[in-house]
């Protein structure tokens, strides 16, 4: 697992795990995604008192904002912050960060977020689904990148349009819209 991985190279004191479930393991655990990762970081030698779990958020905002009260609440809020996330959720993730973290007396001078080195064919499995539930989550989460930019969740990520005319390809083809938000 990357997080615990980094915890090992010395990149960070602390390690938080976040979220209830996702699009791709709802009614897949029986537990939290937070909870789960957890137990792998445990499992593989880091030691329990070095992570926190916040397990009700539903969404990346909510990650985001319910860790930074989390870590308020512990009086462990940080000015450098590496965010671990899916390949496919990168510039999401760090696009949605900048909106939802608040800045009042902690500021962020270091964000650095990673992803795991995989194709698209190898991320496939048992949690996550086959290759057509990735491909629609990832529809899904391409289709919200303009559409919370003007809501106001996320900062703007430009969209290359070779990207954005193979989304607009298969969603014309309807077979991959099922993480779309009508």
């Amino acid at each position: 697992m990357e997080t615990a991985m980094l915890w090992f190279e010395g990149w960070g004191d602390v390690i938080v795990f976040t979220g209830r479930s996702g699009n791709l393991t709802k009614g897949r655990w029986n537990r939290s995604e937070a909870e789960v990762f957890r137990d792998i970081a445990i499992s593989m030698g880091v030691p329990s008192c070095k992570i926190y779990i916040e397990t009700e958020s539903r969404n990346t905002g909510e990650n985001i904002r319910f860790t930074h009260d989390l870590l308020k609440k512990i009086n462990k809020v940080p000015h450098r912050i590496i965010l671990v996330q899916k390949p496919h959720m990168g510039k999401r993730t760090a696009a949605t960060f900048w909106k939802q973290w608040p800045q009042s007396n902690t500021p962020i001078v270091s964000l650095v977020v990673r992803t795991l080195r995989i194709t698209l064919e190898r991320y496939p499995n048992n949690d996550v689904g086959d290759l057509g539930d990735v491909i629609s989550v990832m529809m899904g989460y391409l289709q919200r990148l303009p559409l919370y930019y003007k809501l106001g969740f996320q900062t703007h990520v430009r969209i290359p349009s070779d990207i954005w005319d193979s989304f607009l390809f298969l969603q014309k083809t309807g077979l991959y819209n099922s993480h779309f938000i009508s």
